[in-house]
């Protein structure tokens, strides 16, 4: 992979990062509910997938038109994990360091939600009670260990998507 190749990721990543952290600072800062919503959780997805497509399908035009399945993947992969990365640092400082409150705060209101939502679908109210039983007895999310935990099993989802996308991409010289 290119050096200006992988600059090009490594921005996208800081790019996607900064979008990550700022949604989770004006979130925590503004209306702490909105890191209760589960449309929430599929915006950033779906942010974080179109901006692994992008950078590489920017690194394909920087190459000419031509990337390899590799090149095409690591595009991918180095962008989503940098923004990850970034996000996650920024989620373990505010709830841990700067107010660890919040985040007892943010998990009473995410139980609250769950109930909700739920009550909403007409689950028995033993396993409403049992689901509550179970997120209460749950460590902080927020902590550096369950942050990683569930980072990790991200990553690796967003390394099968970009197997996809890199196979969709890749364009090698010799098949034009």
């Amino acid at each position: 992979m290119e050096t200006s190749t992988k600059s090009s990721a490594i921005n996208h990543g800081l790019y996607l990062g900064g979008f990550l952290a700022l949604v989770t600072i004006l979130g925590y800062a503004l209306y702490l509910d909105l890191l209760t919503k589960w449309w929430l959780g599929i915006i950033f997805l779906i942010v974080i997938i179109i901006a692994g497509i992008v950078s590489a399908i920017k690194s394909k035009k920087m190459q000419g038109g031509f990337i390899t399945f590799k090149e095409a993947f690591s595009s991918y992969f180095i962008t989503v994990a940098i923004g990850i990365l970034i996000s996650m640092v920024i989620s373990i400082v505010i709830f841990n360091f700067i107010d660890p409150e919040a985040a007892i705060t943010l998990k009473e209101k995410t139980i609250e939600t769950t109930v909700q939502m739920m009550r909403n679908f007409n689950a028995p109210e033993d396993a409403v009670a049992q689901t509550v039983e179970q997120m209460e007895a749950q460590k902080n999310q927020f902590s550096i260990g369950p942050q990683l935990q569930s980072n990790v099993i991200f990553l690796v989802i967003q390394a099968v998507i970009g197997l996809i996308v890199a196979l969709i991409v890749k364009r090698n010289p010799e098949n034009a």
